[in-house]
């Protein structure tokens, strides 16, 4: 009886004890981390949380708008080379707000016909117009697409640098606390070190996925740049030949 006694008696004191380190030790959820976090900590964790939300919205948005402007090139060179003349695709383009190769297209035809209903007689004058009006619209389109990808560089080069920020000064107040507490028990220490590492995790969280967006959406931008630059030094050689030819009839 007195060895059941003492094992129920040993028993009791651990639970015990157990339950006051797990009281100790608080909230370790990761939003009882986060509530328990210093002020700089939590701004830390707002901030790189907002920049994570906003590289995901950014992701999206490129993923279609890539998407969608590769399906609209497919069908502006099917139409482009299917023999429709080049009035009557202008016709319909010009009534548009274009993109892509449609932008280029109708700036050079606008340019094309200004310069022959003002009477242009330098044929080199009217290439070298055209050839501008292509280069403007094509650096514009170029920029549409490239748009908000320095963000994704900068959050994926910039966020675990922020994480490590505020992981070192959630150490620094938690090795302050221990400091106060003249304790280095483990249910003491280990919620401030998991709130300060919690920092470099978001910032990882946010910094892994820009990465990588940006170099997949880098490469598709160039990819599409490619594709705008190709249809334009053919479009201006198309238009070189239609000047040649009308400079000789005329």
């Amino acid at each position: 009886m007195n060895g059941i006694s003492e094992f129920a008696m040993s028993a009791a004191f651990a639970q015990g004890v157990q339950s006051g380190g797990l009281a100790a030790a608080g909230d370790v959820s990761l939003i009882g981390l986060f509530l328990s976090a210093g002020m700089t900590v939590k701004l830390v964790m707002i901030g790189l949380l907002i920049a994570s939300v906003w590289s995901w919205a950014i992701m999206i948005d490129k993923f279609l708008l890539f998407a969608r402007t590769n399906r609209q090139f497919d069908r502006f060179e099917e139409v482009f080379w299917s023999g429709r003349s080049l009035e009557d695709l202008y016709q319909s383009l010009s009534s548009k707000v274009p993109s892509g190769m449609g932008a280029l297209f109708v700036a050079a035809m606008k340019e094309w016909k200004k310069s022959f209903e003002r009477g242009a007689s330098s044929p080199i004058g009217l290439q070298t117009r055209i050839d501008k009006v292509l280069d403007v619209s094509l650096a514009r389109e170029s920029d549409l697409l490239d748009k908000r990808l320095g963000f994704l560089a900068t959050v994926g080069s910039a966020a675990p640098f922020v994480g490590l920020f505020g992981t070192v000064v959630g150490i620094m107040t938690s090795f302050q606390a221990i400091a106060g507490s003249k304790s280095t028990n483990l249910a003491v220490v280990a919620p401030g070190i998991a709130e300060a590492l919690m920092a470099t995790a978001l910032g990882l969280m946010a910094a892994i996925p820009a990465v990588i967006a940006y170099n997949k959406f880098s490469s598709d931008a160039g990819k599409l740049t490619s594709r705008l630059e190709s249809f334009a030094d053919e479009f201006s050689a198309i238009l070189s030949r239609q000047i040649d030819e009308k400079n000789n009839r005329g």
